[in-house]
């Protein structure tokens, strides 16, 4: 595992009983420590009482999906205790230390009915979820009962609403698209393919393609991208409304700030543009982290 102990300098030999089993630096608590560990990669262990790892970290939260796992064990070594990141590795976490005879205090509430939430679920399928938001209704349901999980195999199209979770195989990044109306799949398919080479991005590194759902019903599009063997989804308005391109567009001529832009970032992880809107003949493609 890699990642960081953090211990109070009176329990530094817990920590380092810690680190040494998970094969994590260890560091002494001090004002940077948790600042400087939440830059890292990897989970965290706090050794320490709950008290003093919750108000180090509190300014440090930004969001679940990016912040680092913690799990605060006290310094007797008797209780592992997830403080953030459950569904993002701290419940695993904690149950791992189970071996150095901890107990694993589990709160969140899929898992203390024994079922694995949606985020949990993307995880042991080397996945990521696209359309966060929908992960709060889901796991919701989960508690009433059991919520269905459907593979589908491209090339292929999915329409789905808003309670239903979608997720798409790893990879480093997103690409968005769109093009004028009528436009051939040749085209798109020549578009896409100089927008990935311009920006050094190989074919198999690219983890989704995404358009406004305006664009469902345009045979360019589907045909462009299956040609290169992509998943393509198609975003609605309130998605792409949140994430506005940061180039100028002409899509407010289907009430829109943007589609290149917006639906790259809004199916990415890092939210960080590597290439911004770019247009190629008839297709303007954005690609983003």
């Amino acid at each position: 595992m890699s990642g960081t102990v953090i211990a109070l300098e009176r329990f530094e030999e817990a920590g380092k009983k810690i680190a040494e089993f998970l094969q994590a630096d260890l560091s002494i608590y001090s004002d940077q420590a948790f600042p400087v560990a939440f830059t890292r990669p990897g989970p965290i262990v706090a050794v320490m009482s709950t008290g003093i790892a919750v108000r180090s970290i509190a300014t440090l939260l930004k969001d679940k999906w990016s912040d680092p796992a913690v799990v605060v064990v006290d310094p007797g070594l008797t209780f592992a205790i997830p403080l953030v990141g459950g569904h993002h590795g701290a419940n695993e976490l904690a149950r791992d230390l189970e071996e150095l005879g901890l107990i694993p205090v589990i709160t969140t509430a899929t898992e203390r009915a024994g079922k694995a939430a949606a985020e949990v679920v993307a995880g042991q399928q080397g996945c990521r979820v696209l359309n966060r938001d929908s992960t709060v209704a889901v796991n919701a349901a989960l508690l009433d009962g059991d919520v269905p999980v459907y593979t589908v195999a491209g090339p292929a199209m999915v329409i789905a609403g808003p309670g239903v979770t979608l997720m798409c195989k790893e990879g480093e990044f997103s690409v968005g698209l769109g093009c004028r109306r009528g436009t051939s799949g040749k085209a798109v398919e020549e578009a896409l393919r100089k927008a990935l080479v311009v920006s050094g991005i190989s074919e198999g590194e690219v983890s989704v393609y995404a358009t406004t759902k305006k664009k469902a019903h345009e045979p360019g599009i589907i045909e462009g991208v299956r040609a290169l063997g992509g998943t393509l989804i198609f975003l609605d308005d309130a998605v792409l409304s949140r994430h506005p391109p940061e180039s100028p567009s002409r899509a407010g001529a289907v009430g829109l700030a943007g589609v290149a832009e917006p639906s790259a970032l809004a199916t990415s992880r890092k939210k960080e543009l590597v290439m911004r809107k770019t247009i190629f003949g008839e297709v303007t493609v954005a690609i983003a982290r």
